[in-house]
């Protein structure tokens, strides 16, 4: 017996077999954008931090040779690039290593500049026979501790605290050399209270001479006869008599 099937038209569509061309694929160009862009992203972060650290460096105040104007504990952001195409003007507040110990770093203020005599008396500073005014200062040194005059030479500058009686400067070990100056102070940012640009302050040169002290002289008496004493009824006064403190003496030692 034979088994008949119905006619097959060939209109009807038959399904097709999958392939594997049939799947998604992924999108590899768009996977190695993102990595490209991850990649750039890293670098240039990695550049600004290494132009941020080479154009500036941060430092935090320590000591009181600086008050009114900077205080303990406060961050400062200092500029290396300031003196790159320019020199170091009289006024300005560097940070400097210090000449005896380069480990260690100051922050003073730019008084003198090369070629000039700088000359302190009474506490009062003069650059080449003038006088400066200073308003940023509050107490003056005085008295002769601090007074003297030194000649700056080429490429070193005078450098002082705004605190200057309490300040080590150039008063104790000369003017710094400009190789050892690390740059200009132009930002405090930490504690917030005191965030903000640091001024310095700029200097006419128009005051007054330096006063000169001229010698008194005073002749000394001319000298007078002494009458001559009479060796009749002599008699001598005793001496002045001691006086006795009923307490013992204590020295006042400021306390």
């Amino acid at each position: 017996m034979t088994t008949s099937y119905p006619p097959v038209s060939p209109d009807v569509d038959l399904p097709e077999a999958e392939t594997a061309n049939d799947f998604p694929r992924p999108n590899i160009r768009q996977g190695r954008s993102f990595a490209r862009e991850m990649l750039e992203t890293v670098l240039l972060i990695a550049a600004i931090y290494a132009f941020v650290n080479l154009a500036t460096a941060r430092f935090v105040v320590d000591g009181h040779s600086m008050l009114p104007n900077f205080t303990t504990d406060q961050f400062i952001i200092v500029s290396r690039l300031s003196y790159i195409l320019g020199d170091p003007r009289r006024g300005d507040v560097v940070v400097f290593h210090y000449p005896l110990q380069s480990d260690r770093d100051f922050i003073k203020r730019i008084i003198g500049l090369p070629g000039e005599t700088v000359t302190i008396q009474d506490g009062r500073v003069y650059i080449d026979g003038r006088l400066i005014e200073e308003p940023y200062i509050e107490n003056f040194c005085r008295g002769k501790s601090c007074d003297g005059e030194w000649v700056v030479g080429p490429h070193e500058y005078f450098v002082l605290g705004d605190n200057r009686g309490a300040s080590k400067d150039s008063q104790d070990f000369g003017p710094v050399d400009r190789k050892y100056i690390v740059g200009r102070a132009f930002v405090r940012y930490w504690p917030p209270p005191d965030w903000g640009l640091i001024s310095h302050w700029k200097f006419d040169g128009q005051g007054a001479p330096l006063p000169t002290i001229t010698p008194t002289y005073t002749p000394s008496p001319t000298p007078t006869a002494t009458p001559p004493i009479p060796t009749d009824n002599l008699f001598y006064l005793p001496s002045p008599v001691p006086t006795v403190t009923s307490f013992p003496y204590q020295p006042d030692w400021g306390y």
